[in-house]
């Protein structure tokens, strides 16, 4: 399961880069999505521990290409309307739930090793599904486009923005490893820690159906450290006040603030900085320095909380991890420039 998170550093970059020289990021999302899907096949061979890991590693390279590309692409077949964009990222959110609903109720009835097959019918349609997409124009990067990758990453503001959501990653490390464990300890059954996991994917739905509205009342510096401190405040919630139903409750909404609101400024914020000659490395870097670097990172520090002391200590770790990120992007965070490109 390691190699997802590895392969999400390193792929993403590969792809992205590719996307940025070729134009052709709707054909490399196509081949990643054939490709991913041959590789992810491998594991009806039944091919044991290294056969399987590097089974996972190859599908997960070509798996992991696929979102930051289409985040390019859906930005820039929006255009001027890029306040638009959560009202087609809710749709992912919305996948998701229907995904746990419909698979989990599926496994109550057939045995879990039939898992693989549930699973490649849905990368069989999401590769069909990339044809339908217009293909694009393939125009080629400049050999000198205007601005150096270098200048931009080194930015400081660009910096900040990469170290703001690195930290908020690594808060969440605690969340997506040790949260139902967590639940467990306190007395939840299975059936109310599916349904609170449920409530925060909701959350970030009804959040990305007002973003827009948000996006034009408040600058994305606002809007990162009113995130940045409710997310604090949940991970504060869920390490103290775990056994009071109505406190979770609010906590699990609060997801609409801890991914929804920084997720859909995230992709903005890197198409107006980069640009376009630099717009598919920068969301392949987003993908790979925060939910990558900034996941695994997460996970593996939690887990030696957990061991140490507790599941509310790796909660309170990532309240502190927001801590330092509401300072970062306090001291930081500047507005991108006017993308004309858009």
């Amino acid at each position: 399961m390691a190699t997802i998170q590895l392969t999400k550093i390193i792929a993403p970059s590969v792809w992205g880069w590719l996307g940025d020289r070729s134009g052709q990021r709707v054909r490399l999302v196509r081949f990643g999505a054939i490709t991913g899907s041959l590789f992810f096949a491998g594991v009806f061979l039944e091919p044991g521990f290294y056969g399987l890991l590097l089974v996972m590693l190859a599908f997960t390279f070509f798996w992991n290409a696929i979102l930051p590309l289409y985040e390019v692409i859906t930005l820039r077949t929006l255009g001027k309307r890029k306040d638009k964009y959560g009202k087609v990222r809710l749709w992912g959110s919305v996948g998701f739930i229907g995904a746990v609903a419909l698979v989990g109720g599926i496994l109550e009835w057939v045995p879990i090793q039939k898992l693989p097959w549930l699973l490649l019918p849905v990368f069989v349609g999401i590769a069909v599904s990339a044809f339908l997409v217009p293909s694009d124009r393939g125009e080629r990067k400049p050999a000198a486009p205007k601005g150096s990758l270098k200048a931009i990453v080194t930015h400081p503001a660009v910096v900040s923005f990469f170290l703001m959501n690195f930290l908020l990653q690594v808060s969440h490390g605690a969340y997506y490893t040790f949260f139902s464990i967590h639940l467990a300890q306190h007395g939840y059954g299975k059936l109310s820690i599916g349904l609170l996991w449920s409530l925060g994917v909701l959350a970030e739905i009804g959040l990305f159906l007002v973003m827009h509205r948000l996006s034009q009342n408040f600058s994305v510096r606002q809007i990162a450290i009113g995130a940045l401190t409710l997310t604090m405040i949940r991970w504060m919630l869920i390490a103290e006040l775990t056994d009071v139903v109505a406190v979770l409750v609010f906590a699990q909404l609060l997801h609409a603030a801890s991914y929804g609101a920084l997720h859909a400024i995230s992709v903005q914020y890197i198409q107006g900085f980069f640009g376009q000659h630099h717009h598919g490395q920068g969301q392949a870097l987003y993908s790979g320095l925060t939910f990558g670097a900034g996941g695994a990172a997460g996970a593996w520090l939690s887990g030696f909380l957990v061991d140490g002391i507790s599941t509310a200590a790796a909660f309170w770790g990532g309240a502190v991890a927001m801590m330092v990120a509401i300072v970062i992007t306090w001291r930081g965070l500047r507005p991108p420039p006017k993308d004309d490109n858009a």
